[in-house]
């Protein structure tokens, strides 16, 4: 038996249900000598904003237990320049590309970048990155994320919708009181997929030194340390609502990537282990397929969700 591997997000199709994580491969260009990337069932590219963004100051990265931390502050060259330098490359692969979009002065840039992408082919979806924990706000803005917030969840999801046809997924942040109720905010806006979880945020401390790690003293914790709260928030989530749910969060072999589409995930995304082994998104694909043979599960929409209570 040869288990079928395809997934439908929105209006998406996926030949299989792994992809690679916004901001941990690059614009896949970085990771073409390293592995086949025909096989992903989609890429994710790194977050796009509408003016080019240096980023924070380095370092801008740090290891710690059983993960790592990471305050990049969405450095990008922005969406002109990712069209005419990164599209040229990401339009050969032959696989779906998901743009990851983010705004810097306020949800209407997420609006002006989600009409821009209407007009690309290539872009199967777009992934509102509304969570992102390490990018610096202007003064009148308020320090909150738009993901802790159901009516600003609901207020810019809801804007985009009606001015794109593309299959929208929504980052949710998992720093917030009821990951469902953001997650309705979404569904109920236009969202046709969530994603589940952004990273969450921390610090660590040189102690020789006694100064952060990081520049910016605080970044983004992910890997396999947050794993057990990104699977609570998916199955949580899965319970709520009727779109489908793309896990992320420490996936780091097939077993941790198994415990996404049990919990209730129809699609998981690979990150921080991107850094660790370059192959391990294929490696994790093909250890799905034979776990469905060796199973005698027919196919990973069997698997979604199918967690014993």
């Amino acid at each position: 038996m040869k288990p079928n591997l395809s997934v439908n997000i929105g209006k998406l199709k996926l030949k299989n249900p792994v992809m690679v994580a916004s901001g941990t491969f690059g614009y896949a260009e970085e990771f073409s000598d390293f592995m086949d990337l025909k096989k992903l069932g989609a890429v994710v590219t790194k977050t796009i904003t509408l003016n080019p963004r240096q980023g924070n100051s380095p370092p801008r990265t740090c290891e710690t237990p059983a993960g790592m931390l990471n305050s990049i502050g969405l450095e990008n060259p922005g969406i002109e320049v990712f069209i005419r330098e990164k599209l040229p490359f990401l339009k050969k692969l032959g696989v779906p590309i998901i743009m990851s979009v983010a705004s810097e002065d306020g949800p209407e840039e997420f609006v002006a970048l989600a009409k821009r992408m209407d007009k690309i082919k290539e872009a199967a979806a777009i992934e509102l990155n509304i969570s992102c924990p390490n990018i610096g706000h202007r003064s009148n803005l308020p320090p909150k994320l738009i993901s802790q917030d159901p009516k600003a969840t609901y207020k810019v999801v809801n804007s985009v919708r009606k001015v794109t046809q593309k299959t929208l997924i929504t980052k949710l942040s998992p720093s917030v009181t009821s990951i469902s109720e953001i997650a309705m905010a979404a569904q109920a806006a236009g969202s046709d997929a969530i994603a589940l979880i952004n990273t969450l945020s921390g610090m660590s401390i040189d102690v020789e030194k006694r100064k952060p790690k990081l520049a910016v003293v605080t970044g983004g914790l992910s890997g396999p340390a947050i794993r057990p709260i990104a699977l609570k928030m998916v199955w949580e989530a899965y319970n709520k609502i009727k779109l489908p749910i793309i896990g992320m969060g420490g996936i780091i072999d097939i077993s941790s990537a198994l415990e996404f589409f049990i919990a209730g995930a129809s699609a998981i995304s690979i990150g921080t282990a991107n850094f660790v082994n370059p192959k391990i998104s294929i490696e994790i694909m093909s250890g799905i397929r034979k776990y469905l043979a060796r199973n005698k599960i027919s196919g990973i929409e069997k698997l979604i969700g199918s967690l014993k209570i």
